[in-house]
């Protein structure tokens, strides 16, 4: 019955790190450290052993933006800095409808991209009229002066960088 009726007069421990970052009034912040000692002296051995359970309530605090982390050291955010907001980009704000209006049944949105071209199987398929030269880029021409085989006379030359020679 007595340790039922000390949780019942106990603040929850968010409040309890509030409390003591605000009376320990350092100027870098307080660490965790301090912060748990301050619990320890004013709430008796209450976190028992290791802090993981005062840990996992800092990171939550900082998350939500109630404590700022700066250097190891934790502070209480002041009133004229903004809230932290999110990653990414912000929504666009929404205009309020007028009073009495009544949304309009949205038509599902088309996919994206290029529709397909229909599909006829009844139609001939014309046979693709060419110009007579072949497709890509022409072959190199020969120098004037030169004579057309000096290009391709020897054996092809290999692909990638030659190897490295070594002496003897």
């Amino acid at each position: 019955m007595a340790t039922e009726e000390v949780k019942k007069q106990l603040p929850s421990l968010p409040e309890m790190i509030l409390a003591a970052i605000t009376a320990l009034n350092e100027q870098t912040g307080s660490s965790k450290t301090a912060i748990a000692k301050y619990i320890e002296s004013q709430h008796g051995d209450l976190l028992g052993g290791p802090s993981t359970l005062l840990t996992q309530h800092l990171n939550r605090m900082k998350d939500n933006g109630e404590l700022i982390m700066v250097k190891n050291n934790y502070l209480l955010p002041s009133p004229d800095n903004p809230p932290k907001r999110g990653r990414g980009r912000p929504p666009k704000p929404k205009a309020p409808l007028p009073a009495g209006h009544v949304p309009e049944v949205s038509l599902p949105s088309r996919p994206r991209g290029r529709p397909p071209k229909p599909r006829d199987p009844n139609a001939v398929v014309e046979p693709k009229v060419s110009s007579g030269r072949p497709r890509g880029r022409p072959p190199k021409m020969a120098k004037v002066g030169e004579p057309a085989t000096a290009k391709i006379t020897g054996p092809p030359k290999p692909r990638g960088r030659p190897p490295k020679e070594r002496d003897a």
